[in-house]
């Protein structure tokens, strides 16, 4: 079966517990195993070993936000073959793409080219929301499906019923941060923000929310025309208006273009604590900043805060498989359960293909109700029992609604603390609306 979204109307298999290779970030079924592929890109039924491909940061802004994905990929992929596999195999990563900037979508283009070729059931990415936009269609149309940890754009809700994810869309966040605004007193607020779809929406909603609470948007926002090119470096003149501005806070909807903010806003004696981050930039910026030039800004962060025993699960396989060391753990928890929730569709189904995985999506998320379980291995079970599941991932996010998106989903709120680095203060949840 073809798939259209709603706009439009193999490669070496590695077996991803012995080796993962995620050096970033044809047909719908697997190149190996059961499956034989037709010319519209539909796919027979597959039994074979559930593939993945990955559409990740390999450069570009958001690759500071790659290494956690990485690592909350290869603890799932551990823990999914430690437990015996999908349909008593082994869960393998075919294809490892680049989905680049914003400022050159050649890059993903060419990236999603790849994963198809790949023959892979599942696409896991892209992080960057303009991104996905940009090549949904054509994976859709591949008869792939496709799941991001990060996306968060309002655009992306039902955009097909080949794509979903597990970061709420941007009403969850947008709320739950406009209203901390709000309830640290702000009355005047200035948006710094990018000419992107992920900037645009984000930034939308935080102002709704600030406006409907009685507070005033004094610099940046939306219709004022002060947005700037996702390319662009020096903020002279963009830190000159907001500070003329008296703003009391300042939101700051960007990706790695923060690093570049910053010491132009401590130059003009700009107030950093003032500053609004979200998930885009909320980093750890110990290296990058003199100690305290953000202590006391505020950031939002989709996701349940890891536990400690997961957060060291995720450092140990990080540095195993990658050689390096974590400085976040933002959106492990999600691509965590974006593999999860694809095996266990593709468990319930009985077959690895996209549409069989496809169809049970929903069922295993808990869409339908069903028998909480935590880890693979104890959804697994239950289903051979022939029991209804409801998978309660490390995201904490509720089952998938109607357009694929988290019916519900925590916003953790940070506070950086004198060494640069953002520090859980409470979570906040929040339904999709």
């Amino acid at each position: 079966m073809k798939v259209y979204t709603r706009k439009t109307a193999g490669a070496l298999a590695l077996v991803a517990s012995a080796a993962l290779v995620l050096a970033g970030c044809s047909s719908s079924g697997n190149a190996g195993g059961d499956s034989a592929s037709t010319t519209d890109g539909a796919s027979k039924q597959s039994t074979g070993p559930l593939q993945i491909a990955t559409l990740l940061p390999q450069t570009g802004s958001l690759g500071f936000l790659m290494p956690p994905v990485q690592a909350g990929i290869a603890q799932a992929l551990s823990d999914i073959n430690g437990a015996g596999g999908v349909l008593d195999q082994d869960v393998e990563i075919v294809a490892n793409a680049n989905e680049g900037d914003q400022t050159d979508l050649t890059v993903v283009e060419k990236g999603a080219g790849e994963v198809i070729k790949s023959g892979a059931s599942f696409v896991l990415g892209a992080m960057g929301s303009g991104r996905t936009q940009a090549v949904v269609d054509k994976i859709a149309e591949a008869g792939m499906l496709m799941g991001s940890p990060s996306n968060t754009s309002q655009d992306l809700s039902g955009i097909s019923p080949n794509y979903f994810r597990t970061a709420p869309p941007d009403t969850v966040q947008g709320d739950a941060l406009g209203n901390q605004i709000l309830s640290d007193g702000v009355t005047s607020v200035a948006f710094l923000t990018f000419n992107d779809p992920y900037g645009l929406g984000l930034r939308d909603v935080i102002q709704q929310t600030v406006e409907a609470g009685g507070a005033e948007v004094v610099y940046g926002g939306k219709g004022d025309g002060n947005e700037f090119p996702t390319e662009q470096t020096s903020f002279a003149s963009e830190i000159s208006a907001v500070k003329a501005s008296g703003a009391e806070a300042v939101v700051v909807v960007t990706y790695d273009q923060f690093a570049q903010i910053v010491p132009e806003a401590v130059n003009q004696g700009l107030d950093t604590s003032t500053f609004y981050l979200v998930d885009g930039n909320a980093n750890g910026y110990e290296e990058a900043f003199d100690p305290g030039t953000l202590e006391g800004a505020q950031a939002s962060i989709p996701g349940a805060q890891a536990n400690d025993d997961f957060k060291a699960q995720l450092e140990s396989i990080y540095t195993e498989q990658f050689d390096g060391t974590l400085d976040s753990f933002t959106y492990a928890p999600e691509a965590y359960d974006l593999v999860t929730l694809v095996a266990l569709a593709a468990e319930k189904a009985g077959a690895t293909d996209a549409e069989s995985i496809r169809k049970n999506l929903q069922a295993v998320s808990g869409a339908d109700g069903g028998e909480e379980c935590k880890t693979f291995a104890d959804c697994k079970a239950l289903i051979a029992d022939g029991s209804d599941i409801r998978y309660v991932g490390k995201a904490g996010t509720g089952p998938l609604n109607k357009n694929n998106d988290p019916a519900s989903a925590f916003i953790g709120i940070y506070k950086y603390d004198a060494s640069n680095n953002p520090v859980f203060q409470k979570a906040v949840e929040g339904k999709t609306k």
